[in-house]
Order: C-alpha cells, then structure tokens, then sequence
C-alpha cells in the first residue's frame, strides 16, 4: 500500500499538491474570537457617487449597481479617489480579490495627501499584495509621516495572513483614524492598533480616500521575486459597500470620529484587544518593530 499511495502521489502534478495545500490550509482556519462590538453596523453606506468618482484609468473602471470593478491589464491599472478630504473617521469597503497567478499586483484601501503635500505626504494603507497560486494573500497595513514614505523610505509595515480565501467572497476591510490612535480593521476583527505616542510619529493632516490596482512588480510579492505576467490578465479588483463617515476638512473641530468600541471605553476593549492578539499570534507575517535588520532610531515608536 505505501507503494501505491508514492506512485499515486508522484503521478499528480506538483502545481495541483500546492493548490490542495492552499485548500487544506483555508479549510482548516479557525475564525477569529468574537470581538464583541461591530463599528461597521453603525455606518450606513453611501454609493459609489456619493462617496467617489474616479482618479484615473477610467477605461479600467465598471461601476454596476454600487459594485465597483477595476482591473489592470498591460496597457493600465485604474483608482479613485474620495469627493471630500478628512482629518479623521471610519473608512471602509467590502472587497474581493482575484484569485490565481496574481504576483507583482496590488489591490488597495488607503488615505494619503500625497496631491496636497508631494514630496512630503501622509499616508495610512491598507494593501493586498498578490501572491501565486500555491501561497495565501499577504493583506500589509502602513503608515507614512511627513514625507516618510517619500525619498528614503521609513516604512511601518505590518503583514498578516487572513484567516479566510480573500478570492471567494467579499470581506469588509477598514481604517478607523481617530486622534490618539489608528484601528485597522476585518469584518470588524481589529488587526493592529497604531498608538498615538507623539506627534512626530502620527499622522494628522487632512487626507483623501482611495482605492487602486497597480503593477508593484519591484517590491509587491516576496521583495520582488515573483514579478505580474500579464499572461494572466486582466487582474481585477472588486469593491462594493462603501462605508465613509468622519470629520472633513470643512467640519467643525468640536466634530468626533466614530468610536471603535462600546461606550465606557477609550480605545479597544478587552475583547477586542483578545481578539486582536489572536491574529497577531496566529497570522502576523511581518512586523518592522520586530525586524532586526531596520535601524529603529528612525521609528522610535517601536
């Protein structure tokens, strides 16, 4: 039997193994702990329309009933940008990715002001970087300080692995930018908690809202080495369910971003702290607080 079972195994394809271990791999994931409070349930949608129009790659863009499709093929990518600009609040999408041969591609959410302040910008990202068929989404959280994105790069990366197919169904993801902190959030599970611990290292200037797929061959899937074939394409990004509420530039300073917890709590509660530990314990890729080969005088936060 033990010769059979190896000669069946060696007639199977070594593409088709990698994709049963994939399988297996989401199959077997558990979910996350509840984490007891929903902040997504607390913002009404807004349509595409209402909330956006496109920046650029207009070709590249289908909007159908409030479910946004763009997509990059070798002629293009395509993103969109916010009506309004923000000095904080929730913003959200339900997106869903493409699955397959998709290396070298990113599919994102971000803030930035990088058209208000070039050379010298902010910016707070959530990035889907694309992957092959044999390895799982890697979903980056960022943020970038005055210009530290810009030039010489200061990165604050942190990446994980979802503990889910992101290729199968929509999934909400959200940045939740309040004064003293930065949720990143799936399906309402926070992921990381950025700190406000001095002025320097947060970013607090207006920004826009964005969405965009893009050709990051020279960095986007294992630093590089896995660049996009357009032997694939087009790579397609879908997002629907908008969420947008906050303070914009024109608001009020007495305007307060939404809560990312129950009421009685100043940051996270107990439980979603838990549940964002189990994430961190369980799919945390890469953390540049942790990585000994950064100099960490230049992210003193850590």
């Amino acid at each position: 039997m033990p010769l059979l079972t190896s000669s069946l195994f060696n007639m199977v394809p070594l593409f088709s193994l990698l994709l049963f271990s994939l399988m297996i791999r989401y199959s077997t994931s558990q979910d996350p702990p509840s984490p007891g409070y929903y902040p997504s349930s607390k913002i009404s949608p807004v349509s595409f329309g209402e909330g956006f129009r496109n920046l650029w790659g207009p070709q590249h863009q289908k909007l159908d009933q409030d479910s946004l499709t763009i997509w990059l093929d070798s002629y293009s990518g395509s993103g969109f940008k916010s009506l309004h600009s923000y000095r904080s609040g929730y913003f959200g999408a339900a997106i869903k990715l493409q699955p397959g041969y998709t290396a070298g591609v990113i599919t994102s959410l971000y803030l930035s002001n990088n058209q208000d302040y070039p050379g010298h910008h902010d910016e707070i990202d959530i990035e889907f970087l694309g992957t092959t068929p044999d390895k799982p989404y890697v979903l980056q959280t960022n943020v970038y300080i005055r210009g530290s994105g810009d030039g010489n790069i200061i990165g604050r990366e942190m990446r994980i692995h979802l503990w889910f197919d992101p290729t199968q169904d929509f999934h909400n993801y959200a940045i939740l930018w309040e004064p003293s902190e930065i949720i990143f959030l799936v399906d309402d599970v926070p992921i990381r908690r950025y700190p406000r611990k001095s002025d320097a290292t947060f970013p607090s200037r207006e920004m826009y809202v964005y969405g965009s797929i893009w050709d990051a061959s020279s960095w986007a899937t294992e630093g590089g080495k896995y660049k996009a074939d357009y032997n694939y394409q087009p790579f397609f990004g879908r997002y629907k369910n908008f969420k947008i509420q906050g303070c914009t530039t024109e608001a009020s300073t007495s305007c307060q971003p939404p809560s990312p917890s129950p009421p009685g709590y100043g940051s996270l509660s107990p439980q979603q702290l838990s549940a964002m530990q189990w994430v961190q314990n369980n799919y945390l890729v890469y953390d540049y607080c942790h990585d000994p080969g950064r100099d960490h005088t230049l992210t003193p936060e850590c």
